[in-house]
């Protein structure tokens, strides 16, 4: 059995750093390096209807700009399967298998679920599909034989779901789906990237986000605007670094060449935090090496992003080929699942016999 990557996003709304911080950088560095005999990346529709189920046209609208951040930010179609989550028949039908190994109170108890009832106000009134998509996510991985997925530290509680689930699933049938391991963030600080208003988590529906799309006018007004420390009136005083979302992001992008180019006076980031938290160090010079920072990443992301918009069709035709290349994985894992739980009726020819003899005797 191989190495095998599987990650994802939902395609409500364009990629942000958040994204591309928590899995997206890592995947492509991932790709690249060539460690993995496979890598899946897909585009999680499916989920987003379970919140979205009155609103698909956001979903269509959304696939076009997702699939162009991916291959923006540098996912090669050669090199990683990119597809559609939908256009996977069978990962609806291991989804249904799975629901019947766990109960109801245990998906309650899954946190990530918890916090996301409560942010879409779901606490009154949970639709069955969006309770259920831990399920699903754990199909989505089980159907590819995944053994890692790159992902926040957020999606812990997932994966630990997916790997009772298959364990479960091994135990009562055959040995055929995989335990996967999570793949965190190598950086600590980018786990979790708070919004630009310093709220735990940078998110589309709060509004507190840096898209991979945008312009560099765009990204000055966000880090212009960005939650620093609120007890750092003057600039004598001295400054705070935790809950500073500017230098969060800092910790996330900067390099020490950054620093060369952008401000010479320091060496690294340790000496700038050793002087703002001493006094003397402004909010708005931080600011605006975030924003060199920022815009010297995200420069080459836009313009490959400019480049793939030329030609839609081909993003079109390269989802579709994926898809058509992850089905045909999938479905081999549902073979092995069927025959498993021994429902592969037409193909048990042991069943077959079994039965004629049984009904010869009558």
């Amino acid at each position: 059995m191989g190495k095998i990557i599987l990650t994802g996003d939902r395609p409500t709304g364009k990629l942000h750093l958040g994204h591309y911080v928590g899995s997206l950088r890592r995947r492509v560095q991932l790709q690249d390096k060539g460690d993995y005999d496979r890598m899946f990346v897909f585009m999680a529709d499916v989920q987003a209807l379970t919140d979205n189920a009155d609103d698909p046209e956001k979903i269509r609208q959304n696939m076009v700009e997702v699939a162009l951040d991916y291959l923006a930010a540098g996912l090669d179609p050669d090199k990683c399967t990119l597809y559609v989550q939908s256009q996977i028949p069978e990962l609806a039908e291991l989804t249904t298998y799975l629901m019947n190994l766990v109960s109801v109170s245990r998906v309650q108890r899954n946190p990530t679920v918890k916090t996301e009832i409560k942010m879409r106000n779901f606490e009154g009134n949970i639709p069955l599909g969006f309770f259920c998509y831990p399920v699903s996510q754990a199909a989505d991985i089980a159907a590819f034989k995944a053994t890692t997925v790159p992902a926040g530290e957020d999606q812990e509680p997932m994966l630990e779901l997916t790997r009772e689930l298959v364990r479960r699933f091994n135990q009562i049938y055959a040995e055929v789906l995989v335990e996967p391991n999570i793949m965190l963030p190598e950086n600590a600080t980018a786990r979790r990237l708070p919004g630009t208003d310093g709220k735990e988590k940078m998110s589309k529906s709060l509004g507190n986000c840096i898209y991979l799309s945008d312009d560099a006018d765009t990204v000055w007004q966000k880090v212009r605007s960005m939650y620093t420390d609120p007890t750092h009136i003057n600039v004598s005083d001295p400054g705070h670094l935790e809950g500073n979302a500017v230098f969060t992001y800092l910790d996330a992008f900067s390099t020490d060449q950054d620093f060369a180019d952008f401000w010479p006076d320091f060496q690294n980031l340790e000496e700038l935090k050793a002087a703002y938290t001493a006094g003397g160090i402004g909010d708005m010079k931080c600011k605006k090496l975030l924003n060199n920072v920022i815009n010297r990443m995200l420069d080459p992301i836009r313009e490959r992003r400019r480049q793939y918009e030329q030609d839609i069709p081909e993003i079109f035709n390269i989802l579709k080929k994926g898809s058509e290349a992850a089905r045909e994985a999938a479905a081999k894992t549902m073979d092995e699942v069927r025959a498993a739980m021994r429902i592969n009726y037409f193909d048990d020819e042991e069943l077959i016999c079994q039965q004629a003899e049984k009904f010869k005797k009558k």
